[in-house]
């Protein structure tokens, strides 16, 4: 047999190669390797990236070295900065509890813990009081220093932080660089806006927890509050040098003094047959020397005889007790209020006067134990306001005008606009409060009882919410109020929170009471 040619049979063998074999042969062959490309990601996916990684390399750097330990005071503390969406101060005293300030508005949030008192600088103060008039200015300076500080520290922490971050997550030290850049930028962006928004006035208006909640009855009452704020402070201050003795003996904060020149209301509002109400309440009247009590309805729940002895420890709080009824509440749970010694039942523009105050009020028009709404209810408590309010007037053209009107629907008090300087309402079981067009204060309480059985339809229980009014007694004008709010079923949280009308705030212009518009024709109401 003749023999292939050599060249033939290597012609033949490259022929009978399968086309990936050939595709592999001369891609190992070619000069010029192919390029694979890379998808890549999307700008704005990078910038969010970037800003996902400043945001968390700058709270792991506050987290790690972003506080300050400085005295403050006769007290060490420990200040911090927090990421928060509210902004504000807050200042833990354990274990009595907290103070929160609504000082500033920003991404960041002030944490001054209290780690522990002095003995020597505490018992200076407490040996020497002539000292508190000073403690003012040693706190302020006191507390620029160490802000400074810790904004000093803070920038660090939040740059290496971020840097970090960027570092371990880009491995590049350019993308890192960047990192460290913007959280500086977001910081003094922060900090920008803080101090922009920065409120002095907000220790007026602190929120207590913990057993500090009975700190709004220490430091004074209203009317000491509005024209002696310089001895507020004092108080305030004393309050802190108090603590010193909590620490070292078992006692209660020192009891308050009430002043025989304010009139101290409790405001109380759909209790809705909660049994443990009636405790809370007797303990508000005794820790804040109540003169009267007013419940805006629905203290029932369906409004039938039976439920009546659930009423009869009212005749046991300590104080008048001024009713209206609610949309809960029957004509025979009124009949049978009315029938108590020492209630007050305000109804079809009834006019009383109990403990220097004169209060008057309408029934809810609509009795809906099974909370149901009827067709034209809006209509109805628009038609009783104005019939209250019609009654305010004819008082007033009686000379002697209304200083607190009750009526338990917000809609219908909104109809007495103009007709009386404060109306007290409830039904909406949370706390409001806002100035009317004319000039009247609608103050909506909680419920008092925490919304009764209801409480435990919600995922979380209501709370138990309550206010003392503070009037002048020659003016009879509202100076100040305190917000009480306990925690509900099953919960021991506390909080008060103190709030002074706009017009008593140092330095504020007073707001003129509103001049109601006479009636030709008094009403023939019995005072």
């Amino acid at each position: 047999m003749a023999r292939v040619p050599a060249a033939v049979l290597n012609a033949l063998i490259r022929i009978r190669r399968s086309p990936r074999t050939l595709a592999r042969h001369y891609r190992t062959r070619s000069p010029h390797p192919a390029v694979e490309l890379v998808p890549q990601p999307h700008p704005w996916g990078r910038a969010l990236g970037l800003v996902a990684v400043v945001l968390l390399g700058a709270w792991l750097g506050l987290l790690i070295v972003g506080n300050v330990r400085t005295p403050v005071g006769p007290m060490n503390t420990t200040m911090t900065l927090r990421p928060s969406l509210t902004g504000g101060t807050k200042i833990n005293v354990s274990p009595l509890g907290a103070l929160q300030l609504d000082s500033h508005h920003a991404p960041v949030r002030l944490d001054v813990n209290v780690d522990q008192l002095d003995p020597a600088r505490s018992q200076a103060l407490v040996d020497h009081p002539e000292r508190l008039s000073g403690l003012q200015d040693e706190v302020a300076e006191d507390v620029e220093h160490g802000t400074l500080d810790l904004a000093v520290r803070s920038g660090v922490a939040v740059v290496a932080g971020a840097t970090a971050l960027g570092l371990a997550v880009y491995r590049r030290p350019r993308r890192a660089l960047a990192a460290g850049g913007l959280a500086l930028t977001l910081l003094a962006a922060s900090g920008g806006t803080a101090y922009a928004t920065w409120n002095p006035d907000s220790v007026l208006q602190p929120k207590f927890s913990g057993l500090l909640s009975s700190a709004p009855s220490l430091v004074g009452n209203a009317r000491s509050i509005v024209t002696e704020f310089d001895v507020y402070q004092q108080e305030l201050a004393r309050l802190v040098t108090n603590v010193t003795k909590l620490y070292d003996v078992t006692s209660t904060l020192p009891a308050y003094q009430p002043d025989p020149t304010t009139i101290r209301v409790l405001h109380v509002s759909d209790i809705h047959l909660n049994p443990a109400s009636w405790k809370i309440i007797a303990s508000l009247v005794e820790q804040y020397q109540v003169n009267v009590i007013v419940d805006s309805g629905d203290t029932m729940d369906h409004g039938t005889a039976a439920e009546n002895g659930f009423l009869d420890p009212v005749a046991d709080l300590g104080a008048p007790y001024v009713w209206v009824r609610g949309n809960h509440d029957s004509q025979v749970t009124q009949r049978y209020l009315e029938r108590m010694k020492n209630v007050h039942v305000l109804d079809d523009g009834r006019a009383e006067t109990v403990a220097g105050l004169r209060f008057a009020g309408l029934g809810d028009p609509q009795f809906t134990p099974d909370r149901s709404e009827k067709s034209g209810a809006q209509e109805t408590q628009e038609a009783a306001g104005a019939r209250l309010a019609a009654s305010l007037r004819d008082w007033t053209t009686a000379g002697k005008p209304v200083d607190v009107a009750v009526i338990h629907e917000p809609s219908a008090a909104r109809e007495v606009d103009g007709s009386v300087p404060l109306v007290l309402s409830g039904h909406l079981h949370h706390q409001e409060t806002e100035v009317m067009s004319n000039g009247t204060r609608l103050r909506v309480e909680g419920s008092t009882g925490g919304s009764g059985l209801r409480a435990v339809e919600g995922k979380y229980p209501d709370p138990i919410e309550a206010s003392i009014l503070y009037f002048d007694r020659d003016t009879r004008h509202l100076q100040a109020w305190d917000s009480i709010k306990l925690g509900g079923l099953g919960l021991t949280t506390a909080e008060v929170s103190r709030h002074l009308p706009e017009e008593n705030l140092p330095g504020a212009t007073p707001t003129p009471t509103p001049s109601p518009t006479a009636s030709p024709t008094p009403s023939s109401s019995a005072p």
